[in-house]
């Protein structure tokens, strides 16, 4: 009851500026039905090879939506994430926070495949990634949202922008905000979007800094909550090997986009740090308050993170005559 009575006036002032969150201030390059013309079943044609890959593989949901994240994070929202590299430029699949880790590259391959069959030319792969991310969300039981298209394609990667820009597991809060700041997103758009490791795997390298450490949570571990999480981790991830075997980021609904990532959260029980750190490095108890809000009421959550993943999709894109449409996803168009 005291902890509620704590975060009830946080929690109330945070609905407050939720209501009053401008997802309108940025320019509205982009918009609904794009397509009702020039390929009026593109969405339908997402959607269907979208459920055929989740289908096959649950793990893609995850995938396909991190996709979307790390495309718009570097140089904007372009589809530079999905080229390969060349013998000109290193393909940002090369960088750390990339390499042997994003999948779903042929499932976009293969919708992309689709979509010139259907309307050759027409469909570009940064709108493909946009209508893939919303497309496994809902999939995995999260909230579903409009979709504002016409983005275009970059001509370039950018390796030394993926290194730089895209958040790591091991990212302290201060480093995070200064990511997502980067991309004019605020905190509360870092706090909302964090509730996509809801679904989704994490290879054991990336975590074990955080189970093998002598923590501050383990010293304050009073009913042995977290002494028991790690311990579980550590009987799958030794200290030494296994470095690539995967846990949930979610080990309590790993197959439904909820909030319970951040009841996890609350709990320092959520697996990377950089999900530890919304807790445990907030000094003025903002975006623990919002932590504490999302727990509470999903439907507040999913509100919140639609508003916000919409704010990201419009980072950077290009439109008009700028960029191209790529035939194929992974190489530029030949002249």
């Amino acid at each position: 009851m005291g902890i509620t009575m704590k975060f009830s006036i946080s929690w109330l002032v945070i609905i407050i500026l939720h209501c009053l969150h401008d997802v309108s201030g940025y320019d509205h390059q982009l918009y609904l039905d794009y397509y009702k013309e020039s390929c009026p079943l593109a969405e339908e044609i997402v959607r269907r090879q979208v459920e055929i890959a989740v289908l096959k593989d649950p793990r893609s949901a995850a995938s396909l939506l991190r996709l979307h994240f790390h495309d718009c994070f570097v140089m904007g929202c372009d589809a530079s994430v999905l080229l390969d590299s060349t013998s000109s430029m290193t393909s940002e699949k090369q960088a750390g926070p990339n390499l042997n880790s994003l999948r779903g590259f042929k499932v976009i391959d293969k919708i992309k495949q689709v979509l010139e069959e259907a309307c050759p030319n027409t469909v570009s792969c940064a709108d493909v990634l946009a209508i893939v991310a919303r497309d496994a969300v809902v999939l995995r039981g999260g909230p579903s949202w409009p979709v504002e298209l016409g983005r275009r394609d970059s001509l370039k990667a950018s390796f030394n922008g993926a290194n730089r820009f895209i958040p790591t597991p091991n990212s302290s809060l201060d480093a995070l905000i200064s990511n997502f700041a980067a991309q004019g997103l605020d905190t509360g758009d870092l706090v909302a979007l964090s509730g996509s490791h809801t679904i989704g795997v994490s290879r054991c390298v990336s975590f074990k800094p955080r189970i093998y450490g002598d923590t501050l949570e383990a010293e304050n571990d009073h009913y042995k909550r977290v002494t028991v999480f790690h311990r579980i981790l550590r009987s799958i991830c030794p200290q030494s090997g296994r470095d690539n075997a995967i846990v949930s980021l979610d080990l309590k609904t790993p197959g439904f986009f909820d909030n319970q990532y951040y009841r996890n959260v609350l709990e320092s029980k959520g697996l990377l740090n950089s999900d530890n750190v919304l807790i445990s490095q907030d000094v003025k108890g903002e975006i623990s308050a919002r932590v504490w809000a999302y727990a509470s009421d999903e439907q507040f959550f999913f509100r919140s993170f639609v508003n916000s993943i919409i704010k990201m999709g419009n980072i950077n894109v290009l439109t008009g005559e700028e960029g191209e449409i790529r035939r194929n996803c992974r190489v530029v168009n030949v002249l």
